[in-house]
């Protein structure tokens, strides 16, 4: 008897389960086309959203251009009176370009190498290594510590031989105590150039002797040096006056001072490095840095002998007009974004966002431009902080940033068991 009710029971319950499931399915349909059509409204008005926003950023930037239209023509900088081949100034905050000359162009460049020298041996190094001279360093020419074959030096102290009077005796011991060998820390120098992005530097010594194949550009110059003025140790060796040491195993006494007059020629200096050969002419990596900002300038080919002099005048223009046309200004503009129709989705709509923050160095001249790049749908299912769209900076129509637009929630994809629980809900008139 009792089986023949539970079995009457579990019949009746899978017959009920089976109308559910049914309806469940009959239904589906219907209240997809229920969504869409409850939605349409907002598709069709959303429809042209990211139009709309464009236009209406374009009317501000013309706006902004009838009024600013006087500036423009005032406050435009006149072409600089410089005697380098090549040159370039530079953020050192963000690495933007604000002026050049030839700026791209593959040039030698002397002993400002050894910039690039010290931020190897400091982050690849200890300063505290005994370096032991080769007969090959010890052999370079030109200007030198003359250390001799066999003699041991702290890897400190030769540091500031080689940034404060450019030794190029030093360089060799540096590069081969570090590197193994000359080509060993060339390989270190390039593969630093291209994690940097400078990607138009090829270095072959480690003091820049003019060679074959040794080059570099005032712009991948200038990132090289705003890198390594971020180092501490590297800054504290750039800008100390005058340095003594002895040689370990026999007491040679040493004294070398900085050779680097631009220390002294304008507030807020802070480095970086001469250099010269006669290939490359007169050269000199500048760095100043201010409460609100932080240059870099570079100047290669500058005059050949008796014109010393002229590297520290077009380094001062660069610097003045650096500090006297640019201010420091926030570009990012803050807005809020229209939720935007999700097709398929447990929601019908999905909130968007973006944060940025773009302080930078303007020129009063100089217009920003923004172009947003939105979606007037997306499609089910979706996580939270993903990535749908972008807002473009531009600066004189060359791009500076693209800021990612994500969503501020997640949004599942309609699936049987929403579906389901709707009905429920339609059947105990909770719409």
């Amino acid at each position: 008897m009792i089986y023949l009710l539970k079995s009457k029971f579990n019949t009746r319950f899978f017959i009920c389960l089976g109308f559910v499931f049914l309806f469940t399915l009959i239904n589906f349909i219907s209240l997809k086309n229920y969504y869409d059509e409850m939605f349409s409204h907002f598709i069709l008005e959303n429809d042209h959203f990211e139009d709309n926003l464009r236009k209406e950023n374009s009317n501000t930037n013309k706006s902004d251009e009838n009024n600013d239209l006087t500036v423009q023509e005032s406050d435009e900088p006149k072409n600089l009176k410089l005697n380098s081949l090549s040159a370039l100034l530079m953020d050192g905050e963000n690495n933007r370009v604000l002026y050049e000359v030839n700026g791209y162009q593959e040039m030698p460049m002397a002993s400002t190498t050894k910039i690039m020298t010290c931020i190897i041996a400091l982050e690849q190094g200890n300063l505290d290594d005994v370096v032991t001279v080769s007969s090959y360093a010890a052999r370079m020419p030109d200007v030198q510590l003359t250390i001799r074959a066999g003699e041991q030096y702290y890897l400190r102290d030769l540091m500031y031989s080689l940034m404060l009077e450019s030794h190029n005796d030093v360089a060799v011991a540096i590069a081969e105590h570090v590197g193994g060998n000359v080509e060993g820390f060339a390989t270190m120098m390039n593969d630093k150039a291209r994690a940097l992005e400078c990607n138009n530097t090829n270095f072959v010594t480690p003091n820049g002797l003019d060679a074959e194949g040794h080059y570099t550009t005032a712009r991948d110059l200038a990132i090289i040096s705003s890198y390594a003025i971020q180092n501490k140790d590297f800054i504290a060796i750039t800008n100390t006056s005058s340095h003594q040491f002895k040689e370990l195993k026999n007491g040679r006494s040493f004294s070398v001072s900085n050779k680097n007059k631009f220390l002294y020629m304008m507030d807020g200096a802070i480095g970086i490095k001469t250099g010269f050969t006669s290939k490359a002419g007169y050269c000199f990596v500048g760095a100043v840095k201010r409460l609100d900002r932080t240059l870099i300038s570079v100047v290669l080919g500058c005059g050949w002998p008796p014109s010393k002099s002229l590297k520290w005048t077009d380094t001062k223009r660069l610097m003045t007009y650096g500090i006297d046309n640019y201010e420091k200004k926030q570009i990012f503009e803050k807005i809020e974004l229209d939720p935007v129709y999700v097709d398929k989705g447990q929601t019908s709509h999905i909130g968007l966002a973006l944060e940025g923050d773009l302080n930078l160095l303007l020129r009063k001249d100089e217009k920003v431009i923004i172009k947003y790049s939105i979606p007037n749908i997306l499609l089910a299912p979706l996580e939270e902080g993903k990535e749908v769209g972008s807002a473009k900076y531009y600066i004189d129509d060359c791009l500076y940033a693209d800021i990612p637009i994500y969503t501020t929630d997640e949004c599942k994809k309609i699936d049987y068991k929403f579906c389901f629980m709707r009905i429920l809900k339609l059947w105990g008139l909770q719409y």
